[in-house]
């Protein structure tokens, strides 16, 4: 178990959330699966919820306008010591920037945009809040993936504006174009490129995924509570993984490490 108080270094993980039509509904999913509790977070974007594991912030679940139709989807925010330099900085690469900057009440300044490719992120300038507080236990964000057509051009997006080191990842045994993002050596992130096997509707995306005790046990849970599983239970060298949704259409994976 992992207690994340200090400040996150630049380009780092630091936040996941979910903007979501129905906000109760979706609070008692994710606190059946994953064992969250909720308090109010801060209210810039409309009603807004921070989930608590053991008292310690992992994750944020806001409520979409009604009139907004986005996609459903977990966001990974990225952290920045100047969000608006960062802002500037996705403009300049081809990017855009659709909210903010603006400021979460005392907890940070914020900016949500998207890649070249149209994946939406977020950037977080920590004041008060420094993102989420505890890793490695389930219930936990355990890595984000970005699922896009190809990873060179967009990995290189990535790496202008969070100075991110690039490694591609060489597997003698297959032709996958995976690029893992560091930062100081260590892996942060990883670029996945699926060329046309990403789904239709949904276009180049980011996948959180979420650390569990036992996939096939969070994936029979997850169906019993109103969630679909769109790629069942299978081993990988990082551990046990299931691709998922929630009731609302929110994609992500159910990891379970390897002990």
């Amino acid at each position: 178990m992992t207690e994340t108080h200090a400040r996150h270094r630049p380009g780092t993980p630091c936040w996941v959330s979910l903007m979501v039509h129905g906000l109760t509904a979706t609070q008692d999913f994710y606190g059946s699966l994953f064992g969250w509790e909720f308090e109010p977070g801060p209210r810039q974007l409309g009603p807004y919820a921070r989930a608590l594991l053991d008292g310690h912030e992992v994750a944020g679940i806001g409520q979409l306008p009604p009139d907004r139709h986005l996609p459903i989807a977990w966001t990974p925010y990225f952290a920045s010591h100047d969000v608006d330099l960062t802002a500037e900085t996705v403009r300049l690469c081809g990017g855009t920037i659709g909210v903010g900057p603006l400021d979460a009440d005392e907890a940070g300044r914020l900016a949500i945009g998207s890649d070249p490719s149209g994946a939406v992120f977020g950037v977080w300038q920590a004041a008060r809040h420094l993102g989420t507080a505890l890793t490695g236990v389930p219930g936990t964000p355990a890595w984000n993936e970005l699922l896009t057509f190809e990873s060179a051009s967009v990995a290189k997006f990535y790496e202008t504006v969070f100075a991110f080191e690039e490694e591609p990842v060489v597997d003698a045994d297959s032709d996958s174009d995976y690029v893992t993002l560091r930062v100081d050596g260590r892996p942060v992130a990883g670029i996945q490129g699926v060329g046309h096997a990403l789904p239709r509707d949904r276009g180049p995306h980011w996948l959180t995924y979420f650390e569990v005790a036992d996939t096939d046990e969070a994936a029979d849970r997850l169906t019993d509570l109103g969630g679909h599983v769109l790629k069942g239970p299978h081993d990988t060298p990082h551990g046990r993984v299931a691709t998922v949704s929630d009731p609302e259409g929110a994609r992500f994976c159910l990891v379970q490490s390897p002990r």
